[in-house]
């Protein structure tokens, strides 16, 4: 199958990434990178998109002698999602596992999604470049790796999904907990999305006393879980921000 992002083109392969996804709340990254030296030097080393100064885009990095994806990076788009949209997820079909190999070793530019769909429970989030995506469902899922997928609509990447993001919660470039989530945890992800997630996000901003209670709520039941530890420091790390600028209001 070949698939675009502009004028830029690939080729679906066999050989999808045997990487865990890490989930940190903002993010999810398909990468080995132990530390912040060891992306540098990922990013240095390949071709593809990436993100530069003030540009907030995905990242695709292929090896430049086999021209084959060997990591990726996607944002996610919670302050440009509302409910409304959110809840809109579009039919998709199966997964295709496979890799993606570049047609040329040349850079190009992935915008990042602006959309987000959730599945009930947040069992799958699915990320969109934009609402037109929405108009009919994706013609293919290229599994690049466990739980991570390209979606590809009219031959064009449309937007990636992940399910189960809880499992793959987890903080700075630490892998995740290999034991499976808590029921406390894949709730308080879905609050967590709510609270950074449009309308509750303007909510938050403009004062509102119940959407302010809900923030303090959500940050005192994370601090006070004791399992699932690792996981429940994500979100913390996720509404942080919002906590230490609303939380006192």
């Amino acid at each position: 199958m070949s698939i675009t992002i502009g004028d830029w083109t690939a080729t679906a392969t066999g050989d999808p990434l045997p990487v865990t996804p890490r989930f940190t709340g903002d993010s999810v990254d398909v990468a080995g990178h132990a530390d912040r030296q060891e992306r540098e030097r990922f990013l240095a080393a390949t071709f593809g998109s990436r993100e530069w100064l003030w540009d907030a885009s995905d990242v695709l990095g292929f090896d430049r002698d086999s021209r084959q994806l060997v990591g990726a990076e996607f944002r996610m788009p919670y302050a440009w999602a509302d409910s409304e949209t959110s809840a809109r997820v579009p039919v998709v079909p199966a997964v295709r596992p496979g890799g993606v190999r570049a047609d040329e070793v040349r850079d190009f530019r992935l915008e990042m999604c602006t959309v987000l769909c959730r599945a009930p429970g947040d069992e799958v989030l699915v990320c969109l470049r934009d609402p037109g995506a929405l108009d009919g469902p994706p013609e293919a899922r290229i599994g690049i790796a466990p739980d991570v997928t390209l979606l590809v609509r009219h031959g064009t990447v449309a937007g990636w999904s992940l399910t189960d993001p809880a499992r793959y919660l987890t903080t700075g470039f630490a892998d995740p907990d290999p034991a499976p989530p808590s029921e406390a945890t894949r709730r308080l992800l879905g609050e967590c999305l709510d609270l950074v997630g449009r309308p509750v996000f303007d909510e938050v901003a403009d004062g509102d006393p119940a959407a302010l209670a809900r923030l303090r709520a959500g940050d005192e039941a994370l601090r006070a879980q004791r399992e699932d530890r690792h996981r429940a420091d994500a979100l913390l790390a996720l509404i942080g921000t919002l906590v230490e600028d609303y939380g006192d209001w």
